[in-house]
Order: C-alpha cells, then sequence, then structure tokens
C-alpha cells in the first residue's frame, strides 16, 4: 500500500511542476506577444474625419490618412453623367461608377497610381480625371484605368459619411 502512495504523490508533483512551468512560460511570454500589437499612435490614424462642406461642386481635395495621399471629389453633373455612360467593355479593369462612389456626387480613392505608386495629377489627361504623369496612365472622373500602364483602377478605401459634411476615411 506504501507503493501505491509514492506512485500516487510522484504523480502529483509531475503535474503540479508541468502547471507552474506552462503557466511560468505563459506569464514570460505574454509581455513578448503584447507588444506586437499596434501602439495608440497607430490606431489613431487608423481613422481620419475629413470636413468637405467648403468643396464646391468640380472641386477635389487631397489629404493624407495612413501616409498615402486621399482624393476627395466632389463631382459635377456632367462628370458624373460622363462616368456612367463609359461602357464597361472600353475599360481596361472594369467597374461601374456606381460601385466606386456609394454617393455619386463623391468620389473618395487613394492618390496612388496603381502601376509604380506614383500620385496622379487632377483633372488632367485625355478623360478629365487624373493623369499619372511618370509613365502616362490615365484615369476618367471616377477614377477608372483608361490608357497607359496603370493595371487596375485607382483604390477606394473604405469610407463612410457621417453626417452631410464629414467623411469618415478607414
Amino acid at each position: 500500500m506504501s507503493d501505491q502512495k509514492k506512485v500516487n504523490r510522484r504523480d502529483f508533483i509531475y503535474t503540479a511542476s508541468t502547471v507552474v512551468g506552462v503557466v511560468g512560460v505563459g506569464a514570460a511570454a505574454w509581455p513578448l506577444i503584447d507588444q506586437m500589437n499596434p501602439d495608440a499612435s497607430v490606431k489613431a490614424l487608423a481613422t481620419t474625419e475629413v470636413d468637405v462642406s467648403l468643396v464646391q461642386p468640380g472641386q477635389s481635395i487631397t489629404v493624407l490618412w495612413r501616409g498615402k495621399p486621399v482624393f476627395i471629389k466632389r463631382r459635377t453633373e456632367n462628370e458624373i453623367t460622363e462616368a456612367k455612360a463609359v461602357s464597361l467593355t472600353e475599360l481596361k479593369h472594369p467597374e461601374k461608377d456606381e460601385d466606386r462612389a456609394s454617393n455619386p456626387e463623391w468620389l473618395v480613392m487613394l492618390g496612388v497610381c496603381t502601376h509604380l505608386g506614383c500620385v496622379p495629377l487632377a483633372d488632367k489627361g485625355d478623360y478629365n480625371g487624373w493623369f499619372c504623369p511618370c509613365h502616362g496612365s490615365h484615369y476618367d472622373t471616377s477614377g477608372r484605368i483608361r490608357k497607359g500602364p496603370a493595371p487596375t483602377n485607382l483604390e477606394i478605401p473604405k469610407y463612410e459619411f457621417v453626417n452631410s459634411n464629414t467623411i469618415k476615411i478607414g
């Protein structure tokens, strides 16, 4: 009977030692894992709110979000009509204007050329949209690639209208 007690006592010591060891490793690893989370300054850059109350039809503004330019354009009726009239068969990267602008009056997109990351110029090019002078990519009034080496349309970030004068990007 005393042999049976020694075995049980030994099993308990092994189990208790294992549990203490696992808890110790977890306690030592937690700070190392937790430090990989983004700090407060990075979290603050995750979204930005932009007041667009002073932007008139036909005008565009550029804001920074996550270190990248974002073009916000208040389009005129002619620009909206022109963008909607484009046949998808004419486009290198087919996307409807309605899918790119939730509110047709406002177009919000990253101002980074999809060819090599240059910043296109507004109201330039063959399609009265954006033109990247570095390699000659032409974008239309919906930010869709129409001509040049860029493979895809200008990217649309996640955004929402907080109210009629404020757009939240991110």
